[in-house]
């Protein structure tokens, strides 16, 4: 009786984050090797280690060993080097992390390949893998690898010559001569030249299959994306393709029969899994050192600007109920061990606030911690509006803090600098996100690799509707124009599937928007590093690979609003010689109500479209709460509930409440629920939870599984039986809950946000010149915005005056009872001549003559179309009595 055959290993497979190359989705590839009764697989994407994380999380939830490698590139000569020859190309090599230390090197290789070695591809060296070579174990790669291209080209010596190299630099049992079988023309004799290489240097051999898709039937899926990254069409000649439909996960039968006449090779697959013991931890926290003054703890020390904090908050002294729930908040924050979490973040808000950049009041549920309030992060009080720490830091639930700042557009750059200098470069980072291929791009580009004619791409391409999220399933369901032709036209079905099978798949990498990486130590000892078109570092890891980690990562966000309120209040200050301050504007103002309700939201934060006008209109908010309900009511789910509203707030309609109990929770949102701070407050005084078990329940609420819910629901009716409340009453209750969990919104953000959208209606209603010239300076590079705000200036009463050269500014700025239109604004007149124009103004005095502007401004950053583009939008160089405020001819 034969011998059962061992499972096999994958060893050299590249998922999606080999972008545009690898076609196994992760989700898919672990599942393929369970079900195959594979005990592990590897991950080994092209020069990055970008799913690493996501890898190891799902082969865990799968059962199968997780074996992080890269296939990695290798300079011809030196990684500082550029390649000189035609016939020189940086050749591949395939390095597995066996255990701790071999993780750290990958890390390193991989970060040191892109940040010292890059040539139009991430490369390492010799030199490089032999400084951090231990704990690898090296596989010679495909035909492409540098040992099997010298086989190919009959240059026996170089290449035993250099398999010597790489077996004494990694290690004798370390290093392995790779051999395939899928076709390629050369690949049976590489193949032999590597058996005889092991045989003469007594290294072992591996057989692995270079997958590069899932299943035989997804080579066509793979040739697309191929054509997709290299510009080609499907048939143009010369194109990258693969030889054969065999880079596919291969089951262990199949290997097993390609490798019969090898069973070594076959088995070492597996022995060298079985070798690889490293593990990605995932979990804990990496918090930065935050220097605390001499003598003091972290805790001691923010307690101290707690109690500073204290004292500014409160002038009049702090109520019992204010300590209390601070006491409460430091005990949490400590016992969790995150004091330098907002230690960290409270000394950059700091920072940003003493230089004079504009800090947003809070952002998502950082606003319900008084700490955050008490150090300056935030800027609403959260007991004065009823907001939920738990909602925040739940101590039930061990998460990492997550408080996202917003900062004025133009200078935070500003504070990332400050972060750098202060933990140093080496241990700040942007962060990566990876542009994925969406419906309608997927149709465009599958299109194109087809040939087919773009009028008819285009047409299929918009007949998917635009929605956010929207997939080639769901369009085919929501358009039947396009369900009849995908049906009855076979090109227009082979189009479609083939857009459909890459849908999703991440195109390119580039760097997060607002995303921040520090580190407690330099970042290349948890995190691979690389360098993107713009030159800047950002980690491989992306927002959730990072949190996973227990990497410390916030939001910088950039906020025109907070740009335009800032110079908006430097315009009013140097009108009446004082600053206002937005956190002193009074929130009862009814001429701001007045404002809002009229339909007057051209640039007011939040509440600009035709939608949120038709809310205001509807409702009539005359209270800061009901702004903050009308911007959580305003989203697609909820907004169905904005007429019962409005009824019950103009007394058209009784309010109920199922239970007394939850009368003092939904009085302000006149009985409905809005808030997700509203269930958990339902739960803890209808039902005895903890803040925190009620933060656990909104979100089982919100992931909708049968079984959760129904224990739940058990638990939550017991304990309000307990408090003597009806079962019946108490289910009644649960479920208006769980439907409410469709749409809630977290108040804590809705309040923040409120807040700004309060400050700029204030500043239009009372300083319209002001805040409008601050608004039309912030969309000067959009014409039709410019349009926009203009026609709304003059609706508010402030006429616009056309450009002029002598008294226009770089931006739109206030003059006499208007509004003098920006130089920047102007059609083709760029920064650089608008500041050329002010600045030899402000040195020479006014213009006198066209004549004059060109001899003083011409051959620097005026030339010929910039004094068209005046010309044509109507600059003058007098300023006489029929000079008209008309609209400019061109923006």
């Amino acid at each position: 009786m034969a011998m059962k055959r061992r499972p096999f290993v994958h060893l050299h497979v590249h998922t999606q984050y080999s972008l545009l190359d690898g076609f196994c989705r992760l989700p898919e590839l672990v599942e393929a090797v369970a079900q195959d009764g594979m005990p592990a697989v590897a991950m080994t994407d092209h020069g990055v280690l970008y799913g690493a994380v996501e890898f190891t999380r799902l082969a865990d939830e799968a059962g199968v060993k997780p074996i992080i490698g890269c296939e990695v590139y290798v300079a011809p000569r030196s990684r500082l080097e550029r390649m000189g020859r035609p016939d020189e190309v940086a050749g591949h090599l395939v390095l597995l992390a066996q255990n701790e230390e071999g993780y750290k090197n990958l890390l390193r290789l991989v970060t040191a390949a892109f940040l010292e070695g890059f040539y139009y591809k991430p490369r390492i060296d010799k030199e490089l893998l032999a400084e951090h070579s231990r704990g690898l174990i090296g596989l010679t790669a495909c035909l492409a690898g540098e040992i099997p291209a010298l086989l190919l080209k009959g240059r026996w010596d170089e290449a035993l010559h250099l398999a010597g190299f790489y077996r004494e630099v990694l290690g004798k049992e370390n290093f392995y001569l790779e051999l395939q079988r899928n076709g390629a023309p050369g690949q049976e004799e590489v193949n032999r030249g590597l058996w005889e290489l092991a045989r003469r240097l007594d290294s072992p051999l591996v057989a692995t299959n270079d997958v590069h898709y899932l299943r035989r039937q997804d080579a066509a899926a793979h040739d697309c994306l191929l054509c997709i990254q290299t510009g080609k069409s499907i048939d143009d000649p010369g194109r990258l393709s693969f030889p054969s439909d065999l880079y596919y996960l291969t089951s262990s039968e199949e290997m097993a029969r390609l490798f019969a006449d090898l069973p070594e090779a076959y088995d070492n697959a597996l022995e060298i899994a079985e070798r690889c013991s490293f593990h990605l931890k995932l979990g804990g926290l990496q918090l930065p050192a935050y220097r605390v003054p001499p003598g003091q703890t972290p805790a001691e020390y923010l307690k101290c600007l707690c109690e500073e904090g204290l004292a500014r908050r409160y002038p009049a002294g702090a109520s019992e109920e204010v300590r209390r729930r601070l006491e409460y908040e430091l005990e949490v924050i400590a016992k969790m061990g995150y004091e330098g979490y907002f230690l960290i973040v409270a000394d950059f808000v700091r920072f940003a606030k003493e230089r004079g950049i504009p800090v947003g009041p809070g952002r998502g549920s950082a606003a319900g911690s008084l700490v955050s309030y008490l150090l300056g992060i935030t800027e609403v009080d959260p007991l004065r509006y009823g907001l939920l720490f738990e909602r925040f830091l739940n101590p039930e639930r061990v998460t990492m803090p997550d408080v996202d700042i917003d900062f004025c557009y133009e200078r935070r750059g500003e504070v990332i600098d400050y972060v750098t200098r202060t933990y140093g470069e080496d241990r700040v980072a942007q962060i990566v996100t990876f542009g994925t291929l969406q419906a309608r791009a997927a149709i465009r580009d599958v299109g194109r690799v087809l040939r087919r004619p773009l009028a008819e791409v285009d047409r299929l391409a918009k007949m998917v509707p635009p929605d956010p999220g929207m997939t080639i399933d769901r369009a085919l369901v929501l358009n039947p124009e396009l369900k009849k032709l995908y049906d009855a036209d076979p090109s227009v079905r082979q189009l479609m599937d083939l857009a459909r099978s890459i849908e999703g798949m991440p195109r390119h990498a580039s760097t997060h928007a607002a995303g921040v990486v520090i580190g407690a130590t330099p970042l290349v000892e948890s995190v691979p590093l690389q360098k993107l078109g713009d030159g800047g570092v950002t980690t491989q890891f992306d927002m959730d690979s990072l949190t996973e980690v227990g990497v410390l990562k916030m939001d910088f966000l950039g906020l025109r609003t907070l740009t335009v309120l800032d110079r908006a209040c430097a315009a009013i200050a140097q009108k009446l010689g004082r600053r206002p301050n937005p956190a002193d504007f009074p929130l009862d103002d009814p001429e701001v109500y007045r404002l809002l309700t009229e339909g007057y939201t051209v640039g007011v934060f939040q509440l600009e479209s035709r939608m949120f006008q038709g809310i205001l209109a509807e409702v009539q908010p005359s209270s800061f709460e009901e702004l903050v309900a009308i911007l959580a009511l305003g989203r697609p789910g909820p907004l169905a509930l904005i007429p019962e509203y409005a009824r019950r707030k103009r007394g058209e309609v009784p309010i109920t409440y199922l239970h007394p109990v939850l009368e003092p929770i939904l009085r302000e949102t006149y009985g409905i629920m809005i808030y997700q701070e509203q269930v958990m407050q339902i739960a803890r005084e209808m039902a005895g939870y903890t803040l925190g078990q009620a933060d656990l329940l909104r979100r089982a609420m919100g992931k909708k599984k049968p079984e959760i819910m129904e224990a739940e629901e058990q638990s939550f009716v017991q304990g309000a039986v307990a408090r003597g409340i009806s079962a019946e009453t108490a289910r009644a209750v649960f479920r208006q809950m769980a439907e409410f969990a469709n749409y809630g919104f977290n108040k804590s953000h809705a309040t923040a946000y409120a807040l700004i959208s309060y400050q700029t209606a204030y500043l239009k209603c009372h300083y319209p010149q002001e805040f409008m010239a601050a608004f039309l300076s912030s969309v000067a590079g959009d014409a039709d915005k410019t349009a926009q705000y203009v026609a709304e200036a003059r609706r508010l009463g402030v006429p616009v005056l056309p450009p002029h050269v002598n008294h226009s500014q770089v931006d739109f700025a206030p003059e006499g009872e208007g509004i003098r239109f920006g130089l920047v604004a102007v059609r083709n007149v760029g920064v650089g001549a608008a500041q050329a124009i002010v600045e030899e103004r402000r040195l020479r005095g006014p213009f006198t003559s066209p004549a004059d502007f060109c001899a003083r401004l011409g051959g620097r950053e005026i030339n010929r179309k910039v004094v068209e583009s005046l010309i044509k939008a109507g600059a003058r160089l007098d300023a006489g009595p029929h000079h008209r405020p008309d609209r400019p001819q061109k923006l």
